[in-house]
């Protein structure tokens, strides 16, 4: 009775399925090379040879008299880079990219130490909702929501008039470089819709940076007779910091690269993805496009090992 019941039990046969099966259980290394290799090929043809592609194409430069990619390597590309327009781009882009990266751990931190210290149950739910459902619509809707709120006609501007600061709205846009007739068409726009966009991806590693830290070490700061500003500065934000400086890996980064809200928010001034996708598409200059993505390339090259250095891995 007992070998008839693991005789039904047990898989009949020894067909090739089965074969293949005690192979891989047989030797695991095996398998994981099986399941890895897809995707790394992908990852490698897709990805790193367009890559590749791209650094290459940045060698070559455009015949000022045919219009032509010459395919003779060349670093003329790069100086022009340089020249004051392109240069200007460049340090724009960055400045940007730095201004939101700090506003966003400003107005991540409280938010992220209340929900790690403070939301329990049905709060904390709560909170993870409130933070992950702007990323559940769409890119494109968000950022042209906000071009109607930030718009001249738009519903910040009656709420400062009701309030009787239209005063203060016309002094923030009377502001050289960053002001605009309206905030949809200034740098103050492109920046307080950059931080809208890309604050969760700051407040979720902060948070889970905070979470990790005891609350024994923060009563000891107390007991020892630290002030809650000393309690802050030198127990509480340095064990936060490799969460906030991971949480700048994503702000930084996809302010560096994007092009969509400034197309649609701002000045016409460019941003390095706007100066990619002009040259690239309406200039037809391929090297300078090419010149101009390996820029964010390099930055956050050297963001990333200073990130690193810093731990900021742990907390992602």
């Amino acid at each position: 009775m007992t070998d008839l019941s693991a005789t039904s039990i047990l898989p009949a046969g020894n067909g090739p399925m089965r074969r293949v099966s005690d192979l891989f259980w047989r030797r695991p290394a095996l398998l994981l090379t099986v399941m890895l290799v897809p995707p790394l090929l992908w990852l490698g043809v897709i990805y790193v040879g367009s890559l590749i592609a791209l650094l290459l194409q940045s060698f070559f430069a455009i015949d000022e008299f045919s219009g032509m990619i010459n395919y003779e390597f060349t670093l003329a590309t790069y100086e022009q880079l340089l020249i004051p327009s392109n240069f200007d781009i460049i340090l724009r882009t960055l400045l940007m990219a730095l201004a939101v990266t700090l506003a966003s751990a400003a107005l991540a931190f409280p938010i992220a130490y209340y929900a790690a210290r403070y939301a329990k149950g049905k709060w904390k739910a709560f909170f993870y909702i409130g933070i992950m459902l702007p990323l559940w619509s769409s890119y494109l809707v968000k950022v042209y929501a906000w071009k109607l709120i930030l718009a001249k006609e738009g519903i910040l501007t009656w709420a400062f008039a009701k309030l009787h600061l239209s005063w203060l709205l016309d002094g923030v846009l009377a502001l050289p470089v960053i002001g605009g007739n309206s905030l949809s068409i200034s740098y103050i726009g492109t920046f307080i819709v950059f931080v809208y966009v890309w604050l969760p991806y700051m407040i979720l590693p902060t948070q889970a940076a905070l979470e990790r830290v005891p609350g024994n070490l923060i009563e000891a700061s107390a007991d020892l007779g630290a002030k809650p500003d000393q309690t802050f500065r030198h127990v509480l934000f340095p064990l936060a910091l490799p969460g906030i400086i991971a949480g700048s890996i994503f702000t930084f980064s996809l302010t560096l690269g994007d092009y969509i809200i400034p197309q649609i928010i701002g000045s016409s001034r460019l941003f390095i993805g706007q100066a990619v996708y002009t040259q690239q598409g309406t200039a037809g200059n391929v090297p300078l496009a090419a010149a101009f993505s390996v820029v964010p390339i390099v930055i956050m090259g050297i963001y990333l090992w200073i990130a690193k250095r810093m731990g900021a891995f742990d907390a992602l």
